[in-house]
């Protein structure tokens, strides 16, 4: 695709290229990265159940919760990733980039977590109450 800032690349959209990226790059985080791939197999099996049991404003709820925490867990490993490139030696400053950068995807993955647990909880209460 031709970048419009920079005039490079080549002319033309090319959408199946971009989702060949886009999945290159989900498979590739999931592989190599086991915080990553728990919760993806966990929103998975809960999408099933929810699926399984027609509620599907919890399903929604689950769809958005997994797509912030997926998304702040790749912008947290590219981040990490770009500073552990650009300085190879202890920095206070990179320190606190990456701390920041941690904080926000804690931040997604706790609201994953509170979306699972209520999830899980009226399941049981569903299945065995």
């Amino acid at each position: 695709m031709r970048n419009k800032f920079l005039g490079t690349g080549e002319p033309g959209y090319r959408p199946v290229r971009k989702m060949r990226i886009i999945l290159n790059g989900l498979r590739f985080s999931v592989l190599n990265d086991a915080s990553v791939a728990y919760k993806v197999v966990i929103s998975l099996f809960t999408i099933g159940i929810s699926c399984y049991f027609e509620q599907w404003i919890d399903l929604m709820a689950i769809l958005i919760v997994t797509g912030l925490m997926l998304a702040s867990e790749l912008f947290n490993s590219s981040i990490e990733a770009i500073c552990d490139f650009l300085v190879t030696e202890e920095n206070e400053k990179i320190g606190v980039i990456k701390d920041i950068s941690a904080a926000a995807t804690g931040v997604a993955i706790l609201v994953w977590l509170l979306v699972m647990v209520y999830e899980y909880y009226h399941i049981f209460q569903r299945v065995f109450g």
